[in-house]
């Protein structure tokens, strides 16, 4: 089986549009901020990792800003959404990439890493949803596309808090779409895999995941650039009519 994915075939245009994305410090994040970038967009970069932003935007040139983002704290994510919106005249497109894992027993786990995670996860997404959501809404139109999981679908063990986080995603998604849609705004969702990035690669590189990958239909792990394309489909204009969709991106995982 390959194990490069090769996103070769899709090209969307997205020139003349400004996708933020979150969480675009690493892994996901940066791989949505780069395939967007190569189809024309313009990026705002958002992550509290400062420095790791602004390498990633002076890696990409021209038509790129960064701009501090802690998702966990609700006057950073407006204050962020203000900054973005003033630097490019306004964001057409949000992909919520930020999140956080902590993995354990049910019963071992801390009730801190419970509450990160929603932290992150859940209530970050919804807060940025929100503070980004309400420039869309009153520029009559825009895209989110939010990051939930396969673990929004299925139960994994030890993902108690994570797959708590990322059911909730989906929820969100669903009525944010349903209320924004007549708006002009589509909210949808993207459920990977465990994906290749350098923390995928080391958490995953082992006898479990080997396990794992023999449960996956295709028998491969995702990479992050499928994630990233698929990102940019739905923030693309051709996806106008997929509103409230989870795309499943997990190689067929979730239908055993």
């Amino acid at each position: 089986m390959p194990t490069t994915a090769d996103v070769s075939d899709l090209s969307v245009d997205l020139t003349g549009r400004v996708v933020a994305v979150t969480g675009a410090a690493s892994g996901i994040g940066d791989a949505v901020a780069r395939y967007v970038h190569a189809q024309g967009a313009t990026v705002v970069a958002l992550d509290v990792q400062t420095e790791a932003c602004e390498a990633l935007v002076a890696d990409l040139g021209s038509r790129a800003h960064a701009v501090r983002c802690d998702v966990t704290d609700r006057g950073s994510v407006a204050a962020a959404a203000q900054a973005a919106d003033a630097a490019t005249g306004g964001v057409d497109v949000l992909v919520n990439c930020a999140g956080v894992v902590r993995l354990a027993p049910a019963e071992d786990l801390d009730p801190s890493d419970w509450q990160l995670t929603l932290d992150v996860n859940l209530t970050g997404t919804f807060t940025a949803c929100q503070e980004f959501g309400r420039g869309m809404l009153e520029r009559g139109g825009g895209r989110i596309v939010n990051l939930a999981s396969q673990a929004a679908t299925v139960a994994l063990p030890d993902h108690l808090a994570y797959c708590a986080s990322k059911f909730g995603v989906l929820g969100l998604t669903k009525v944010l779409a349903s209320e924004w849609g007549p708006r002009g705004i589509t909210v949808n969702s993207l459920s990977p895999t465990v994906v290749l990035t350098p923390l995928g690669r080391a958490a995953w590189d082992n006898e479990k995941g080997e396990a794992l990958k023999a449960q996956i239909p295709v028998e491969r792990f995702a990479e992050p650039e499928e994630i990233a394309a698929a990102a940019a489909f739905l923030a693309s204009r051709a996806a106008g009519m997929i509103n409230g969709a989870d795309l499943l991106v997990d190689g067929g995982y979730t239908i055993r």
